[in-house]
């Protein structure tokens, strides 16, 4: 930011252009969300609270201030350099939700506003946004009305994505969480909501304006009044491309969303704008279509990125996003993170093509080439639907349609077990979009219309064959000039001066064709130049003269070359009017292309990773359990400084179903637990995953409840935070979904937080029945997989298992090492203490709290473990527990690596280093022998 401090643009105003800047300034409304922008031609800027807002985020300093006018009327202003304000415009309305954007033009007192934009709606600054970068994501608006009634809260929604041109209608009932608008603003992408205001100022509604602040969206209130459906048939017959019945239908199936989506047409103001006309699709949407996740899940989960990541495999989509096309295929893929499905038939057809795509590295090589060459086709067309494109983006368009025959050719190489899902998916609709009444059509429109061979030199034009009148012109161009250039000859024969080198011939915009002597050649001419030529100027860089003769051929040439551009522009327009009429075919198109982008990423990702991925076996919901062997953190074990330790998850139903993890802190059991949400999610989008083997029964939900986060931000505190994630997991979950929860209960004292998380435990056991892992610092919940527990439990659980993340106490060297592995069984619960003694605290420190742990707990692993398991559970902890055991063992397991490492692998050939590997590690398993904790290795 320094270098932009530097040069920040100086505001240079006149007084009497000052007051009356100032004058216009205070008759603008008050709009806290408004950050406004005043074109000054060559920079920009913004006063008052937005200039110090300006300053402190984007100068990270005050001093970038500046004061127009004097005394009382002072008003705080910053400057803005046209690169700073693309920078600025795409924080606030990709990044941000918090401000709207205003650009005003003018002078004096003289401003209008000439463009708004909104997180929900970029329209006007689309060309600013996207100048220099892709469009990631597509912005969708929402409206809501909800209806409150006795037994909850109806709500109807309407959305508009502005971008796909798409419009969607939805109706559902509610609980007080609003977890089904939650998981609906994720799964659309929301980035604005509108509202009607007496329901933003009602108490009922506090609830939904903490989802939407959750979701990151932008609340936007409306008078009740917008939300009419008066005239919504018509006006929808307007938009959506064919007949108006089944529109009528579609909106009388609704009560209260079509008031949702009236509001929308006029916020949006689609009906302002007629290339919007016959353009927009509408559809039912449907919480069911997909696997809901809500704000916290995708936060635990690590969907999205974040600004705060330290790289870009920190998020799911920073790492799977290896898209080659522009634009395209990364928007396809944040969707479908959005959207994972829950058709086993669906998610295995991709899966299938994933797996096409893997076995055969030559395909994916190959077409990921061709993809490289495909430009952003959806934006493309979109703007030329805007008419705000020209033959730059028709060629863009063609250059991206002459590439389909290499990709068809390339997937009709392809002759594994999915050839005919890729003939039906691909190799078909290709063939029809390509042939000669649809793309062909296009390409020799383009080859006929444009001067493909002007293309090198960076021009755009219309060939002059293409029409009669402009090859006309054209020519007669050509004859003028040659008859210019044949005066200038006969001229400098006249003055006897060599031709170019004395007499030059110049063209500019204030005289048109003239002759330029330079000065020292001047006087030898003199008496010709007063008697046959009239002077132009003269100036250090020589006289320029004319004739009547030149004159008139230059003016003649002025004409023809207007009536040529004139034309030009005409014929350009026809050709963009005769590309429209393509779109639907460039839409089928783009769709297509994305995703085949999007299932390549995905195939590229399973190949290239160190340790490989595997395909999961995708049962439907009520069907067999959820196996993971091997599974792995994708996000984790992408980062350079991880050696990822796998570790097995068998949620089994009846037998392993709720699993309660316990462990020291640090030693793995959030990530544990996260990476089982995260395959899941991944297999669900049609990816494979990070596992050696997986086998899934389809989650309609996935609830995380990992961490408290930065809640206290918006002054709720840790405890509150929790119950509110944890209510809308009891309210929300059912036995098809997944369930992640971390560390509850830690915000209220021991006894509180143990009594609410053993509740919780029970109700997540009995009632809801869902898959759970349940990361936890109470040992004591341990004792719910056990029936003869103590006073705690009086009741039979079926399907709970205790697990633990195993650590190991060195005795000799008091070191503690986390083995990151995830094992049967209750964990030893003195961690702590342990910690403590080893932290070196005082020993009276580590007694007393030994005492006082022992008189808190009467409750111990042996005393809640059934008879016929304590003996094997008991053996086998004292055989993994024994101190001096361990110690010896590791002791030899450190001298076994310090010998690995200091062998000299340079300078030995593959099989010296091998048969010395085998012996290393034959009399290490010899040594183990008589050391129970080396055994477990081998």
């Amino acid at each position: 930011m320094d270098d932009e401090q530097n040069k920040l643009p100086e505001l240079k105003l006149d007084a009497k252009q000052a007051r009356g800047f100032l004058s216009f300034y205070k008759t603008l409304p008050n709009d806290t969300r408004a950050v406004r922008f005043f074109d000054r031609r060559d920079y920009y800027t913004a006063h008052g609270e937005n200039a110090t807002f300006i300053a402190k985020t984007y100068y990270h300093t005050t001093t970038a201030l500046r004061q127009l006018g004097t005394g009382s009327d002072a008003l705080s202003s910053v400057s803005v350099s046209k690169n700073m304000f693309e920078t600025i415009a795409r924080d606030l309305l990709l990044e941000r939700t918090d401000h709207t954007l205003e650009l005003y033009e003018g002078s004096g007192s003289n401003w209008r506003l000439v463009k708004s934009g909104t997180p929900g709606n970029l329209g006007s600054y689309e060309d600013v946004l996207f100048a220099n970068n892709e469009m990631q994501d597509t912005p969708v608006i929402v409206a809501l009305f909800p209806n409150f009634r006795e037994n909850g809260c109806t709500i109807g929604l309407g959305y508009v994505d502005l971008t796909k041109r798409v419009l969607g209608l939805a109706e559902f009932l509610d609980d007080s969480h609003f977890t089904n608008v939650e998981s609906a603003l994720v799964a659309l992408g929301c980035k604005e909501c509108l509202l009607p205001t007496e329901a933003v100022k009602s108490s009922e509604c506090k609830t939904l304006r903490d989802a939407l602040t959750r979701c990151g969206v932008m609340l936007t209130e409306r008078k009740k009044t917008e939300f009419k459906t008066r005239d919504l048939v018509q006006d929808l017959d307007r938009l959506v491309r064919g007949s108006v019945e089944p529109v009528r239908d579609l909106v009388s199936g609704f009560e209260i969303a079509p008031g949702a989506l009236g509001a929308l047409l006029s916020y949006a103001e689609l009906l302002s704008d007629e290339s919007n006309y016959g353009n927009y699709y509408i559809r039912k949407y449907s919480l069911d279509s997909y696997m809901r996740l809500d704000s916290a899940a995708m936060r635990a989960l690590n969907v999205l990125e974040s600004k705060t990541d330290a790289n870009k495999n920190f998020s799911l989509f920073g790492l799977m996003n290896r898209t080659c096309t522009a634009g395209m295929g990364k928007r396809l893929l944040h969707m479908w993170l959005k959207q994972p499905l829950l058709d086993v038939n669906e998610i295995n057809a991709r899966l299938d093509i994933v797996q096409a795509f893997v076995d055969d590295t030559a395909l994916r090589q190959d077409l990921r080439q061709h993809l490289k060459r495909i430009s952003d086709i959806e934006r493309l067309m979109h703007n030329l639907e805007k008419r705000r494109a020209g033959l730059q983006q028709i060629v863009k368009l063609y250059q991206s349609s002459i590439r389909l025959p290499y990709i068809r050719s390339a997937l009709q190489q392809y002759e594994g077990q999915f050839s005919s899902l890729i003939k039906e998916r691909y190799l078909d609709p290709l063939e029809s979009l390509t042939d000669d009444d649809h793309l062909n059509k296009f390409i020799a429109l383009v080859e006929t219309s444009v001067d493909l061979d002007q293309l090198e030199n960076g021009e755009y034009m219309i060939s002059s064959s293409y029409d009669t009148g402009l090859s006309a012109l054209k020519n007669e161009q050509e004859s003028l000039e040659r008859q210019i250039h044949s005066l200038h000859k006969q001229t400098a024969s006249d003055l006897d001066l060599p031709v170019d080198k004395a007499l030059k011939l110049d063209k500019g915009t204030q005289f048109g064709h003239v002759f330029r002597i330079t000065k020292k050649e001047e006087p030898k001419i003199r008496k010709k130049l007063t008697t046959q030529f009239i002077v132009l100027e003269t100036r250090k860089d020589g006289v320029k003269f004319t004739n009547t003769k030149l004159k008139k051929l230059g003016d003649q040439y002025q004409k023809v070359l207007e009536e040529y551009k004139n034309c030009q522009k005409e014929l350009v327009n026809r050709v963009i009017q005769t590309a429209v009429t393509f779109s639907e075919i460039f839409k089928s198109l783009a769709t297509m292309l994305s995703e085949l982008d999007v299932l390549l990423s995905f195939a590229d990702l399973a190949s290239s990773c160190p340790t490989p991925y595997t395909r999961p076996d995708i049962n439907p919901p009520d069907v067999g359990d959820i196996i993971l062997e091997g599974s792995r953190h994708p996000c984790v074990e992408a980062q350079d400084w991880v050696n990822f330790i796998p570790n097995d998850c068998k949620l089994i139903r009846g037998k392993s179903w709720f699993q309660i993890i316990t462990g020291p802190n640090m030693g793995g059991k959030s990530t544990f637990i996260r990476q089982v949400g995260v395959n899941i999610l991944m297999a669900q989008v049609g990816s494979f995953v990070p596992c050696d083997r997986a086998s899934i029964s389809v989650r309609d939900c996935i609830f995380a409840r990992v961490g408290a986060g930065d809640c206290q931000l918006r002054g709720v505190s840790t405890f509150m935070q929790e119950m509110l994630e944890t209510a809308s997991i009891l309210k929300g979950a059912t036995d098809r979904s997944l369930i992640i929860i971390d560390e509850l209960g830690r915000g209220t004292s021991t006894y509180d937080g143990f009594g609410l998380a053993w509740a919780i435990c029970e109700h997540l056991v009995e009632e809801i029945r869902a898959p759970t892992l349940f990361a936890t610092h109470f040992h004591e919940l341990t004792a719910l997989a056990h029936e003869n527990a103590n006073e705690f439990n009086t009741k039979q659980m079926v399907g709970v298992a205790n697990y633990h993340v195993s650590a190991h106490i060195d005795s000799t060297s008091r070191k503690l090492t986390m083995l990151y592995k995830v094992e049967p069984g209750a964990c030893d619960q003195s961690f702590g203490i342990h910690v403590a003694e080893f932290a070196n605290f005082p020993e009276s420190v580590v007694t007393l709290a030994r005492e006082k742990a022992a008189e808190l707990e009467d409750f111990t692993p042996s005393a809640v473990i059934s008879d016929d398991a304590k003996i094997e559970v008991g053996s086998k902890r004292k055989r993994i527990s024994d101190p001096n055991d361990m110690s010896r063992g590791a002791a030899r397991a450190h001298q076994f690596l310090k010998e690995f490492s200091d062998m000299p692998l340079e300078t030995m050939d593959l099989k010296e280093a091998l048969e010395r590997v085998k012996k290393m590690k034959d009399d290490l398993e010899k040594d183990a022998g008589d050391c129970c904790w080396l055994q477990q290795f081998f």
